[in-house]
């Protein structure tokens, strides 16, 4: 059973990464707070007495869970209201770009050329549109697969699926991608 240290511990380990992954998924950093921020609350409520190795996985579940239903209220909203323009995320110059961030962070000590710097932009920005347009479980199954870097049975844990789904579903995730980009002239 897991003390409030080891609880504590684990949450702090892991809250800037699941801001990460769920801002992605959403687009909207408050949005993404406060389903970080739920999910938290729910594991500590409700999973606090489980062993320690097992908070990672219920972790991951519950924070998939959460954005989940905030998909589903934001549909149902979307449904009952026709004026949408007072209930959606700001747009493009509020909007957080965590691939040009995160690329931009890796070449920080480079110096290129303003022609390079676009060109990797639009290049980010290609990737990221194909990856919103895969299915979403395949695009779960890769997000965690290859940007959280979980291993293949914490994804099928965290996606409530077997191991082989996860593998199907990365599997047909990169062959999309790599079919969408390489029609857009992108070799990777």
């Amino acid at each position: 059973m897991a003390t409030e240290n080891e609880l504590s511990g684990f949450l702090k380990s892991v809250e800037k990464r699941a801001f990460k992954r769920t801002i992605y998924h959403v687009r909207d950093e408050e949005a993404a707070l406060d389903i970080v921020q739920d999910s938290m609350m729910k594991l500590a409520e409700h999973y606090g007495d489980k062993p320690p190795q097992e908070l990672p996985m219920l972790f991951q579940r519950i924070l998939s869970n959460c954005t989940l239903d905030f998909f589903r209220r934001q549909k149902t909203r979307n449904a009952l209201f026709s004026n949408l323009s007072d209930f959606e995320a700001p747009g493009e110059d509020g909007d957080f770009d965590l691939l040009e961030t995160y690329a931009a962070q890796d070449v920080s000590q480079q110096s290129e050329s303003a022609e390079d710097s676009t060109r990797r932009a639009q290049i980010l920005r290609e990737i990221e549109a194909e990856i919103m347009e895969l299915p979403a479980r395949q695009r779960e199954a890769f997000l965690m697969r290859y940007w959280e870097d979980m291993d293949v049975a914490e994804t099928a844990a965290a996606m409530g699926c077997s191991e082989g789904s996860v593998k199907t579903h990365c599997s047909r995730a990169v062959q999309a991608l790599g079919k969408a980009l390489k029609a857009k002239g992108i070799q990777l």
